[in-house]
């Protein structure tokens, strides 16, 4: 095969070991640890096929383009710790001809725990996760990081990604304080922010996904779905304008 995966993870223990089983078949895995403690480096040590590499991290754009510095193919296939490769896009990837010059964009299929989640606008999203690395890279976004698409083609690949993302509540809570927190620290500065501004986002993320996407049909993870994006939006910009308070109050001083 003739990509390589590149996984960016810390504390990934409670699922990155069904991930590396999905990449068997690749003959070059970067797993890009930025300081876990939970586990995690003990059972990578079980795949063969994978490299570690120990290092830092600087945002999810800026770390992605440093770990894929270290494969040995020029292809790159993006992969989280709770995300497994599929058997119809490991086939696609050991048989397409891929060109140079086109990002390639993966289905994904989300899970909450084990359970599929259908709406709630998780379910069938396209996400750029292959590209050539001599012709293209990440932006160097702190989060929402994306490859760069200038002067590129962006067309499907065949199979799915599975996304495991969350095992439990506490799990949601975790990941929206960080993201938030990230999105903040890219933001400060740049972006205006207020109370009002918090609230009327994330009330309206609640409704998006709960009513528009109709996470209401995916039961109880529905819910914990909706109000989860509604948190993460409210401290994203409660957490941008505190930082863009405290940045104004120096400059004052």
């Amino acid at each position: 095969m003739t990509v390589s995966a590149v996984m960016i993870v810390r504390n990934g223990a409670k699922t990155i070991r069904r991930s590396l089983e999905s990449l068997s078949a690749f003959d070059d895995v970067i797993v890009y640890d930025n300081g876990s403690t939970d586990g995690t480096l003990t059972i990578v040590k079980d795949f063969p096929n994978v490299r570690v590499i120990e290092g830092f991290f600087d945002g999810f754009g800026t770390t992605k383009n440093r770990a894929a510095a270290y494969t040995k193919h020029d292809w790159v296939l993006i992969i989280d710790s709770d995300e497994v490769v599929d058997e119809a896009l490991l086939q696609a990837l050991q048989t397409k001809k891929l060109d140079p010059n086109t990002i390639y964009i993966v289905n994904f299929l989300a899970y909450y725990k084990e359970i599929p989640i259908r709406y709630s606008g998780w379910n069938n999203q396209k996400i750029r996760r292959l590209y050539n690395k001599t012709v293209t890279r990440f932006n160097d976004n702190a989060v929402h990081e994306n490859i760069i698409d200038e002067g590129m083609t962006k067309a499907p690949i065949e199979g799915n990604m599975k996304h495991y993302s969350y095992s439990s509540i506490s799990d949601f809570i975790v990941k929206l304080d960080r993201y938030s927190t990230l999105f903040a620290q890219d933001n400060v500065g740049k972006r205006r922010s207020s109370p009002a501004k918090a609230f009327f986002n994330g009330l309206y993320s609640f409704f998006r996904t709960y009513v528009l996407k109709r996470g209401f049909l995916d039961g109880y993870a529905g819910l914990i779905i909706a109000f989860s994006h509604a948190a993460t939006n409210f401290y994203k910009y409660i957490k941008l304008y505190e930082m863009n308070l405290d940045v104004k109050g120096n400059h004052e001083n």
